[in-house]
């Protein structure tokens, strides 16, 4: 006898983009404070819940390295959960298409998914803010996934601030390299004393974002260039000889250049690709995309 109570629903999570990134100082208990901007894009994890009677949850298909134990959809589920006394369960499938260790946030994405999703199914009845607390447990990019639009995100991540700015278009790079996010915040040259920008500043900043320009920068890029030079050679041609402005998101390995138009942003990747087919000792690219922020 089906312990599933109810149809399939489909639920997709979308990728991230760090449009800066600034350390500015750390808490008593280690972690660090940020400031940063982060943006919606149109690259999405696909994940499929049903509804279980008997309180089992269940990740039922194979991910390549993310053992069902440590997944933080199941993690999340299992939250949600004991924190509402939940009896139900859930069969849960995960699609993956945003690649896992790129700065692009998919599995803290997948975690808000789950817990916005199973909220609803269940019945559980969590506000937006409750879900926000909750999953800052998982992990600090999660509330902002359940936030749902572009913010200025402050403290460890967890503390939100809507920040309109006009959809643009990104080439996102993606290197044949996966970067674990706790060693780049352990190394002693990660800068820990950014100032914290002001709203004037900030207002500044959307000028120059909405003209597809950078802004600010990412204080955890430089470590990375640090530690990993074969990554450091590619940034350095593709900004150079190829021309575009890249900057990494999160702790990366992914990085990405903004445009104002689909035409500039897909010359920018014929001009990444020609670039790298005469520079075959360079390290691989894995991925590009060309998307468009919310």
């Amino acid at each position: 006898m089906s312990e599933a109570l109810s149809a399939q629903v489909e639920v997709q999570a979308p990728a991230k983009l760090n449009l800066f990134l600034h350390v500015v100082g750390r808490t008593e208990n280690g972690y660090h404070n940020l400031q940063s901007l982060f943006t919606l894009i149109d690259l999405w994890d696909v994940l499929r819940f049903s509804v279980r009677k008997d309180g089992l949850i269940r990740r039922c298909n194979e991910i390549a390295e993310i053992p069902e134990s440590e997944d933080l959809v199941v993690r999340a589920a299992k939250l949600l959960q004991a924190h509402t006394g939940c009896s139900l369960g859930a069969d849960i499938e995960v699609f993956k298409q945003i690649p896992s260790g790129a700065g692009l946030g998919g599995g803290s994405s997948d975690a808000a998914t789950t817990l916005m999703t199973l909220n609803q199914l269940w019945g559980t009845g969590l506000s937006n803010e409750a879900l926000r607390a909750l999953g800052v447990q998982l992990g600090a990019d999660v509330p902002f996934f359940i936030f749902g639009k572009t913010a200025i995100a402050t403290g460890v991540g967890e503390q939100l601030m809507a920040f309109d700015l006009s959809p643009l278009y990104y080439l996102v790079v993606r290197p044949h390299l996966s970067i674990p996010t706790s060693l780049i915040f352990k190394d002693k040259d990660l800068v820990r004393n950014s100032p914290i920008l002001s709203a004037k500043e900030l207002a500044q900043g959307r000028i120059l974002m909405e003209q597809a320009q950078h802004f600010a920068r990412n204080d955890l890029e430089a470590v990375v260039l640090k530690l990993f030079p074969e990554l450091a050679v590619l940034i350095a041609g593709l900004r150079g000889e190829a021309g575009v402005d890249l900057r990494m998101t999160g702790s990366g390995s992914c990085f990405f250049a903004p445009f104002l138009s689909l035409e500039k942003a897909q010359e920018a990747r014929d001009r990444v690709v020609e670039w790298h087919a005469h520079h075959p000792s360079a390290l691989k690219i894995e991925g590009l995309f060309v998307v468009k922020s919310k």
